[in-house]
């Protein structure tokens, strides 16, 4: 910079007028950045200095101590500059500057807290990564969810081309940036994405910051150009990098509707690799995929590519296996600074001087001016306007007093009984607005020798932390409180007119204290003054960090002495005029305006909290009218009046001799002082009166600077290292100004104390010199205990400190203060923080006061309110994570929030070295209160935790600031080592894990066998031999009978359409055919008349009416994929297939031939047909599997009757029996016992379509109950219906007399592993209607097998084991206790059937497992499928998938792999055969499974902990993106609720599961796509995510 040596304080006025004018230019864009330069230049040019100038410094016990600004030179103001980086310049040209402009700019912002250091600070921090360009994506948010701010149109920008559309750009995302100078406009700040190439030169905002604006290669972590990042996700599709997405074939479904969606055109029997890779061509020729320019995945690479930076701290080679701890332990940085100076050496008060007059007790100094100096002023209240209200003179204060105790001690009963006994005590509950009866009663108590306990009034039930205040009650046990009639009928009421019982309060009797409600003491009648003692005289009450408020009781003595110590270190005059802001309820505004006030005979004006946010001037106003000594503020009082102080020209502060600041030891209270005195200084405030002090409740005043005397130098001031401070330890800032802290000394210690600084955790060590410590003190004038809470106490009032061998000082108790500070040069107390405020992240020390600082020298004028932000930790994943919860103003724009919230994020890593966990920015006037308008902070953090807080914008870091995560597990190269040898029957020393079914044994009979070996016999033999017997009942929702259907009837009705298939169709044999219903008998007709004709049926789910876009498709691909030759359907559906609707979606010209089999004329087939052997395909099998594969299975006639004879005998199916089906018969288990079993096995079927169930969901239980059904099968989906549907109305179906006693076994049909809490809910919920708590079971099958397990009706009852999560991600089984931490419980999947036989498989090395190992589950079976259906004849995957043999062990057996995890635990239950049962626990789909950090995840288990984390979560799903975790939560509150889902499953995912989430979407209920079996398509709605296509409600890019 061209001024680098200039010293602007030294240069003529009229330069420095024109530096300031050019600083107002650039601050309101009037001037470019180079125009100031060059200008600026210019006018310096001939004050250049070369040499720097020195500067005073004083170098005491190695503490640098800038002397404060003197009065020629104005001090720092609050800086009102406009949000650009300042350029670097000297600190007092910069001082200079901006006092100037504040003077111009009047109070227009409200710049509070700000020291220019930090400021500097922070916008040097900020520029620095604008340079390194970082961009972060901004959340997506449905413009709905919050009115409050307009967000740009929802439409994927066009990123194919460069284009350099300014709003196209905006329309994205914030970079992370200062806004740039007002030249550049060559491109928006908030351009997501930078157009130059890595590497070349920049024609963006950047370079504009450069000194010579020379242009500047871009580091590394820049983004590639829009253009590269859509090369780059083309290429990723090919690449063998990372897999590329399964892309969807439709829209996404209307809510509501369940329906089976390949994700893509991908069908088993491709090879892996192309199935990948080459999408296939649907039949609309299109090639369906994500849109390259989708705004979702451009999004998540700009995501990745902010994660590519380099973490802080590096992860250690440390993690290998999780039976150990799992954290990183971090390792201590040998860089770290140590404290190295002496040990402290106590620091000692001045003695207390020894008055001759002093009053022996306070009480006896108010009875002494009550009756000597009765006219005296004692208190002047104000009204709401600032106007006085009335003045209370100490004559009034002493009768009114002595009326009051009379009363307490005499009044309150009936004649004979008092209430109020000395040593009682009771509650004072008086408004802020009302100093005076607040001060009767105080004194009324002490002179009744009662306890007062003052509390705020309470306002309502919901109240921030009122039930904290009961519990403060209730500990001292209060039941008396002391209010005025007004407050009194302000309190809230019941209907009835009684004061509510406030939650956690004890019972209050509540009595009035107005002058015409007390009684006038008899002549005889004195109070009693005895000379102060031990006893309490008060309780004041403290809330502490967790938000529990406890009471610290102050005694007589110490009350007295502390009075002595004030008066003497504030040298109190008798007759003085004392201004009082603060709260006279308790802290320094009791001390000194209620208490010292009165043993001084000090006249105390009050104002009012209401009255400072109306007239923000009127203290400064009280102290000029009444020419008062002494003022008591805050540094928000300075702040405000500040603000405000061009409304009033002629008000003088000359009287002043003390303005003491209550939170002077505040890190941002240099900044507040200073810049009140430049703007007071010429109303006559002198530098020397601004007194700040450190207290606490429990040591009271701990320091206080005493008053000046006109022309000493003023103290000094520490310029620290925020580094040095986060380890506990003084350094002085030398280097990097950056982090660098200003604090102000607190004065000395008081008058008559002792105080030490000792280590804050941990013995009570005492510090060394140069390290910071908690400040303790020994007084008497101090608090004595928390009330009633012994154990507390110990820890805090009774202190004895150890030096280094942790041998005691000496005898005498110190108290903990609660203050972190330390002792600098002539024993001057410097306070850094509060204990409370202190956030400990891996193990560095952080103070919440010192983060806000931070977060509001980030120009937060135009986005957030500055009085209203919280800083607190929360505990997640073993460390303590730093939430920052700001108030956002309802005129910011949701990229200014934004905006703001990157660089608050950037500001904070550079200056403190902490990554920010979260922070969310809430509406107005949101955050819990407390009473005089701070924020609560326990509240707000427990409103955060249990997701209450409804915020407007968030922000989530964890990639940032979770650096303790255990480093990825390597996997290890799998070979057979010997120790996986088998010896007989065993693997590795255990019992190979395989299980079998019991033997389906030999038919003897002939006739049997010839009548059971093709279904198409079994149907004809029966419509021989017993024509009349009913195989089918269909009922609709009322459940009414529509249709049935004896075995003649079907045989006759299957005979038509065979007939219509050979005549009308001309249908060869062997060719297949589509079946199109709904579910019902017409389709069970149509697949046997397929049958009789010869040809192939391929049964499809018929698409949705409503949702033909979504479910069309499908329908057309398995036609397409089947090569089906004809379509046999109702006369409605084959409208439906040639509708204009359908025409939207398909190619309805291309149909094969349509039969509508509705009203078929009776004919015969010339005969049935009989296939010549039993290998011969039946029927295809074809399904959406949950990863989104379409997959045809072939089923021959000799599996369709193994199945049926292995489901006969494990179900004890007979032609007398009846069973009740209520699920889906399109594929697997589903449709074979809808249309199958009953014909093979004889027994007869009550259908019920479950979508029946949507318009009458107790339709399913009144038919079992009333058809006394004992076997039952349902789905997944059939369950939920009836819990959601039927959870509030057992009663009702109880009246109805359903009683399900009678249903021995009622099986849910499924593909996956078993839902355990489910069918818990389930069996519980129905438990009131009898059903029994062992009937509910479940089925497993997969596309290999379609039945492997079916618990039937013998064998032992299904058993739960309790698996170790985290072994099951290393794939390993260890079992543990029920209710043991991290457990999952597995429930077994039903009874292996007859006939089948299963053995579990390491999936890599082929090899046979041992028992309760986890490998892939494989399956031998008369009835496994004979392989894909697939139009490529690809043989490799049918060989791998359904022929396949073990590596070693037995080398013969033929297995199918199911591609489902699990393992075979043998138990102590006994089979039939007295053998011991063999239980199957399936885990999960392989495919499913996400490998993340080299582990194996399963998503219902993320599902199930995301669904715990709050009561607004319907369902949530989730999957991988390029290595990022992405969940989908189903949000079922309103949409204010969106944001708090955000931190809550990030927080569980990385708890339970020790992953990162990497986005947070939360979408309406009913849009994560749900089969017909009930089970998630992730991969749909994987791809319906990345295509922009789910219209969420909030989408969290968590960085």
């Amino acid at each position: 910079m061209a001024d680098r040596g200039v010293d602007v304080s030294a240069l003529p006025k009229e330069v420095r007028d024109q530096l300031a004018e050019l600083d107002l230019e650039l601050s309101e864009g009037d001037i470019t950045q180079k125009g100031y330069e060059k200008k600026r230049t210019k006018l310096l040019a001939p004050y250049f200095i070369h040499s720097p100038g020195k500067t005073h410094q004083l170098c005491i016990q190695d503490l640098q101590v800038e002397p404060p600004p003197q009065n020629d030179v104005q001090p720092p103001a609050p800086s009102s500059s406009s949000n650009h980086a300042p350029p670097p310049s000297s600190s007092s040209r910069y001082r200079e500057r901006r006092s100037r402009r504040t003077h111009r700019g009047g109070g227009t912002r409200d710049d509070r807290y700000r020291s220019d250091i930090h400021t500097e600070a922070v916008q040097a921090a900020l520029a620095k990564h604008k340079e390194e360009k970082m961009a972060l994506p901004m959340p997506t948010k449905r413009r709905s969810t919050y009115v409050q701010s307009p967000i740009q149109a929802r439409t994927p920008p066009d990123s194919s081309s460069g284009s350099e559309d300014e709003t196209s750009a905006r329309r994205q995302s914030a970079v992370v940036a200062p806004p740039p100078s007002a030249n550049s406009n060559l491109q928006s700040p908030d351009s997501w994405i930078n157009r130059s190439v890595q590497g070349s030169s920049t024609s963006s905002s950047a370079s504009s910051t450069l000194s010579h604006g020379e242009a500047k290669p871009q580091p590394q972590s820049q983004l590639p150009p829009t253009a590269a990042v859509t090369d780059m996700l083309a290429h990723s599709r090919i690449g063998n990098n990372a897999p590329p997405p399964d892309v969807t074939a439709g829209a996404p479904p209307s809510r509501g509707s369940r329906v089976d969606l390949p994700s893509n055109a991908v069908v088993r029997g491709m090879s892996r690799g192309q199935s990948r890779s080459s999408m296939m061509e649907t039949a609309d020729g299109n090639r369906r995929g994500v849109p390259v320019s989708s705004r979702v995945s451009t999004k998540i690479q700009q995501l990745l590519n902010t994660l590519k930076r380099p973490k802080r701290p590096p992860l250690s080679e440390f993690f290998t296996d999780d039976s150990e701890e799992i954290v990183e332990v971090p390792q201590p940085d040998p860089n770290t600074p140590k404290p190295e100076g002496r040990q402290i050496i106590p620091v000692k008060g001045e003695p207390l001087g020894v008055v001759s007059n002093w009053p022996p007790a306070l009480q006896a100094a108010l009875a002494r001016w009550g009756a000597t100096q009765g006219k005296s002023p004692a208190l002047t209240a104000l009204d709401i306007t600032g106007r006085v209200l009335y003045t209370l003179t100490y004559g009034k204060l002493w009768s009114r007093s002595v009326k009051l105790a009379y009363t307490l001690l005499n009044k309150l009963g009936t004649k004979n009984e008092q209430i109020l006994k000395p040593g009682d005590r009771v509650a004072l509950v008086y408004p802020n607005s009302d100093p005076g009866m607040f001060w009767v009663s105080f004194y009324g108590c002490l002179l009744a020798e009662v306890i007062p306990v003052p509390i705020e009034v309470p306002l309502s039930r919901k109240d921030a932390g009122i039930s904290q205040v009961g519990f403060l009650l209730g500990s001292c046990g209060v039941g008396l409180a002391l209010t005025s009639e007004i407050c009194l009928k302000g309190l809230p009421k019941t209907p009835t007119g009684e004061i509510l019982q406030f939650k956690g309060w004890p019972r209050l009797k509540w009595v009035v204290t107005d002058s015409k409600y007390l009684t006038k003491p008899s002549k005889d009648w004195q109070p009693h003054i005895p000379t102060a003692n031990t006893d309490p005289a008060y309780i004041e009450y403290k809330a502490s960090k967790d938000s529990t408020v406890v009471g610290v009781a102050v005694s007589k003595v110490a009350m007295l002495t502390h009075c002595q110590a004030l008066t003497q270190a504030c040298n109190y005059c008798e007759g003085e005029t004392l201004v009082n802001v603060l709260d006279f309820k308790k802290d320094m505004g009791l001390w000194h305006g209620v208490l010292t006030a009165v043993m001084n005979r000090i006249h105390t004006i009050s104002v009012p909290y209401a009255v400072m946010k109306a007239c923000p001037l009127s203290w400064v106003q009280r102290v000029h009218i009444h020419k008062a000594r002494i003022a008591l503020v805050k540094c928000r009082d300075l702040h405000w009046a500040m603000m405000a102080h061009r409304d009033q020209r002629d008000t003088s502060l000359a009287s002043l001799r003390m303005l003491i600041v209550a939170d002077g030891a505040n890190p941002w209270s240099v900044s507040s002082c200073d810049a009140f005195l430049n703007v007071f200084q010429s109303h006559g405030l002198k530098p020397e009166v601004i007194c700040p002090c450190a207290t606490s409740p429990e040591a009271m005043t701990v320091a206080i600077r005493r008053p000046g005397v006109l022309g000493t130098p003023l103290p000094a001031r520490a310029i620290l290292s925020m580094g040095g401070l986060s380890h506990g330890v003084i350094r002085v800032n030398t280097e990097d100004k950056n982090s660098a802290l200003t604090v102000q000394d607190v004065g000395h210690v008081m008058p008559g104390a002792l105080m030490c600084i000792v280590k804050p955790d941990g013995p009570p060590q005492l510090c060394k010199t140069d390290e910071i410590g908690e400040i303790i003190i020994n007084s008497r004038a101090g608090g004595t205990m928390y009330y009633n809470l012994p154990g507390v106490t110990k820890n805090t009032f009774e202190v004895i400190p150890v030096n280094a061998n942790g041998v005691p000082i000496g005898e005498i108790p110190f108290v903990r203060s609660g203050l972190l500070g330390f002792v600098g040069p002539g024993s001057l107390i410097f306070v850094v923080g509060k204990i409370e405020g202190l956030l400990m992240v891996s193990g560095r020390r952080h103070n919440a006061d010192d983060l806000v600082a931070t977060a509001l020298a980030v120009e937060p004028v135009k986005t957030v309110y500055r009085g209203r932000i919280a800083v607190f930790s929360v505990t997640v994943f073993y460390d303590e994570r730093v939430v920052i919860v700001a108030e956002q103003r309802p005129d910011a724009s949701e990229e200014d929030s934004f905006q703001w919230m990157s660089r608050v994020l950037q500001a904070i890593d550079s200056i403190h070295q902490v990554g920010l966990y979260c922070l969310a920015l809430v509406p107005a006037n949101t955050l819990p209160k407390t009473p005089l308008g701070g924020i609560h902070i326990s509240d707000t953090k427990q409103f955060f935790l249990d997701g209450n807080l409804h915020p407007c914008n968030i922000l989530m870091c964890p990639h940032t600031c979770v650096t303790n995560l255990p480093k990825p597990r390597q996997k290890q190269p799998v070979g057979v080592g010997p120790a996986s040898v088998m010896v007989g029957n065993l693997v590795a020393g255990k019992r190979i894990a395989q299980a079998a079914g019991r033997d389906l044994g030999m038919i003897e009979d002939q006739d049997l066998v010839r009548k059971h070996q093709y279904l198409t016999e079994a149907l004809h033999w029966r419509a021989q031999t017993d024509p009349d017997h009913v195989l089918y009942v269909l009922l609709n929702a009322k459940g009414v009978t529509v249709s049935t259907a004896s075995c003649v009837q079907l045989h006759k009705r299957a005979e038509k359409i065979a007939a219509a298939l050979t005549e009308k169709g001309s249908i060869n044999t062997g060719e297949n055919v589509v079946l199109l219903y709904p579910p019902g008998i017409d389709l069970i007709a149509a697949f046997y008349g397929c049958l009789y004709a010869g040809c192939v049926p391929v049964n499809v789910r018929p698409p949705h009416p409503q949702n033909l876009a979504a479910t069309l498709p499908t329908v057309r691909m398995i036609i397409d994929v089947s090569k089906a030759a004809c379509i046999l359907t109702t006369q409605n559906l084959m409208r439906t297939l040639r509708s204009k609707e359908a025409a939207a979606s398909v190619n309805i010209k291309t149909w094969p031939m349509i039969i509508d089999t509705d009203d078929l004329p009776r004919r015969r087939p010339p005969q049935i047909y009989k296939p010549p052997t039993a290998e011969m395909i039946a029927y295809l099998d074809f399904s959406v599997s949950t990863t989104g594969m379409l997959t045809g299975v072939k089923i021959s006639h000799a599996a369709v009757s193994a199945l049926c004879r292995s489901v006969k005998l494990q179900c004890e199916l007979y032609s007398s029996r009846q069973i009740a089906i209520c699920l889906d018969p399109y594929c697997g288990l589903g449709f074979v016992l809808w249309c199958l079993a009953s014909v093979y096995s004889g027994h007869q079927s009550i259908l019920i379509p479950p979508f029946e169930l949507e318009s009458c969901s107790s339709l399913w239980l009144s038919t079992l109950s009333q058809y006394r059904i004992r076997d039952t099968f349902c789905s997944y989906s059939v369950m939920e219906l009836c819990i959601k549907g039927l959870g509030t109305q057992t009663d009702l179906l109880k009246a109805r007399g359903v009683n399900l006693s009678c249903v021995r076994s009622c099986v849910v049909i499924a593909e996956e592993r078993p839902r355990l809490a489910l069918t818990h809910s389930f069996s519980k919920l129905f438990k009131d209607v009898g059903l029994s708590s062992r009937a509910v079971s479940t089925a497993f099958g997969s596309r290999v097998n379609l039945a492997i397990c079916l618990q039937g009706t013998t064998g032992p009852d299904p058993c739960t084991v309790y698996v170790d999560m985290k072994s099951l991600r290393h794939d390993r089984v260890r079992l543990v206790e029920r209710g043991a931490p991290q457990s999952l419980p597995l429930m077994e999947s039903g009874k292996i059937l007859p006939g089948v036989r299963v053995i579990i498989v390491n999936p890599e090395t082929r090899g046979p497992l041992g028992d309760s190992h986890l490998g892939e589950i494989w399956v031998n079976s008369p009835h496994n499928a004979s392989g894909y259906y697939t139009i490529y004849g690809e043989e490799s995957l049918q060989a791998d998938h359904f022929n396949t043999k073990l590596s070693f062990g037995d080398p013969q057996t033929l297995w199918a792999r199911t591609g489902y995890l699990g393992f075979v635990k043998r138990t102590e239950l006994l089979e039939a055969s007295g053998d011991r049962h063999d239980a199957l626990f399936v885990v999960g789909s392989l495919d499913e499974t996400l490998e993340l950090r080299g582990l194996r995840y399963h998503p219902t288990d993320i599902e199930t902990s995301v669904s715990r984390a709050h009561r607004s979560i319907a369902e949530s799903a989730v999957f991988t993106w390029t290595n990022l975790l992405v969940v989908v939560s189903e949000l079922c509150g309103s949409e204010q609720d969106a944001l708090d889902l955000v931190p809550l499953i990030t927080n569980v995912v990385l708890e339970e599961h020790h992953l990162i989430v990497g986005v947070v979407v939360i979408v309406d209920p009913g849009v994560i796509p749900i089969n017909s079996r009930g089970e998630k398509q992730r991969m749909h709605l994987r791809d319906s995510f990345l295509a922009d296509q789910l219209d969420p409600i909030y989408v969290a890019y968590n960085m």
